[in-house]
């Protein structure tokens, strides 16, 4: 992603703009031995989030989840379940290249658990300025969006897959 291009979250706002496209993406949801909880800060929105992209042509959810881990943050993966399937119209993503709207999104997102398998945390500069394990005593000192916090929330308290 170019950092000439920014990231607008709106989260149950009448006032968002419409949606033009509806795209899969995947989230993985990574907690170390300790409990914490694997955060990066997006360089598009400055917010920070658990690692996440859409899902490619060619590929699975579970790939795409794997996938975007190690590009995000230096770190491989193995998949061990899912915290659920995020899909609530109210969520809807802003893309922007300067002053142009490329695309305003309503996301489907599949997030997955996982834990580390291997690789050193090392940010992506083009997609996280930051990458780092964070306790969930500590996740309202984030900025985090509310669409995100809720699977961050979902994974944090239930084993059951979350249905939206």
């Amino acid at each position: 992603m170019s950092k000439a291009t920014r990231r607008i979250d709106y989260w149950q706002d009448p006032d968002a703009p419409k949606p033009t496209s509806r795209k899969a993406s995947a989230s993985v949801f990574v907690r170390d031995e300790a409990g914490r909880l694997l955060l990066l800060r997006r360089v598009d929105n400055d917010l920070w989030t658990i690692p996440t992209g859409g899902v490619k042509k060619q590929e699975t959810v579970g790939q795409a989840a794997v996938r975007e881990c190690r590009e995000e943050t230096g770190l491989d993966v193995e998949i061990t379940g899912l915290v659920g399937i995020f899909s609530d119209p109210s969520h809807v993503i802003v893309y922007m290249h300067g002053d142009r709207v490329d695309e305003v999104r309503q996301p489907i997102n599949i997030c997955l658990r996982a834990h580390v398998v291997g690789g050193e945390i090392k940010p992506a500069p083009d997609e996280a300025s930051q990458v780092r394990w964070v306790h969930p005593v500590d996740l309202d000192n984030y900025a985090i969006h509310p669409a995100l916090r809720v699977r961050i929330d979902h994974g944090l308290t239930s084993a059951e897959p979350y249905l939206s």
